[in-house]
């Protein structure tokens, strides 16, 4: 989310629910020993997002149209936190395609341009959106509806052979890249594929203290994408950076499922 605290007392999921997940997805440890590639990553969004996987132990690319401006932001992440040894690179929004699972954080008004181009690489696997369609109206930040209800239904409807999945709108930006504190918050996780789920939240497990929910079908990315402009609003009303929690659910939400799922067979499925 560009621009509270956890009531559950939530232990960090380890590596075998995140593996797991990945197993469940398919093949997604078969790209080069590359775990995660962000199209669109220079921004304060997927930048942040960049640094908490590879904080997570996760190797990412920052992709980006422009090479010379992912290495940069790269640059950047090293220099804010020299004594972590991320695992992040720089490259083309065509080499971070080329990663087991892949998200896109371009631009929402970008984002389906930016896939189509990039089809065939993305063939078969995981692909996040964390892009919310929003605009600026005086004062206000409000959501606007794309032609097919959301950003990442444009982007299922533009990657026929992907599995595609919404998640992560709801994390502000800042927070995402401030490595020094743990984030606390419930990230809603809507996909038509069970695999493309699992994988999602096996990401969000990588994450200390964040649960992944199941909120559904793709088809409720739609209100989830524009519940961020409420968010943005508060944060500005109140002047604070607040991210959501959803009561009355208790335990670890998906984190869970994938430790059924995966059992622990999952600790040898890390990808190397």
């Amino acid at each position: 989310m560009e621009e509270g605290h956890a009531i559950f007392d939530r232990p960090a999921p380890g590596a075998v629910t995140a593996d797991a997940g990945f197993a469940q997805a398919g093949g997604l440890c078969q790209a080069g020993g590359v775990d995660v590639g962000i199209l669109g990553g220079t921004g304060p969004a997927g930048l942040g997002l960049a640094a908490r996987l590879a904080a997570g132990g996760l190797a990412v690319v920052v992709g980006s149209r422009d090479e010379e401006r992912a290495t940069a932001a790269v640059a950047e992440l090293r220099a804010r936190w020299p004594d972590r040894a991320l695992a992040a690179r720089a490259g083309t929004n065509a080499v971070a395609a080329e990663a087991a699972l892949v998200v896109v954080a371009t631009p929402w008004d970008a984002a389906e341009q930016t896939v189509v181009g990039l089809a065939d690489a993305l063939a078969g696997k995981v692909v996040v959106s964390m892009a919310n369609a929003l605009v600026g109206v005086g004062r206000e930040i409000q959501a606007v509806v794309p032609a097919r209800g959301s950003v990442a239904a444009g982007i299922a409807a533009a990657l026929p052979r992907s599995r595609v999945a919404a998640a992560f709108h709801h994390l502000p930006a800042k927070e995402l890249a401030a490595l020094d504190a743990e984030m606390e918050g419930d990230v809603l996780v809507c996909a038509d594929e069970p695999a493309a789920r699992l994988a999602t939240a096996a990401l969000v497990a990588r994450m200390p203290r964040l649960r992944a929910l199941d909120a559904g079908s793709l088809a409720a990315a739609a209100p989830v994408e524009s519940f961020t402009a409420v968010l943005l609003g508060l944060n500005r009303r109140y002047r604070t950076r607040a991210a959501l929690t959803v009561t009355g659910i208790p335990g670890a939400g998906m984190a869970e499922v994938l430790e059924k799922e995966g059992g622990p067979a999952g600790a040898s499925g890390r990808c190397a």
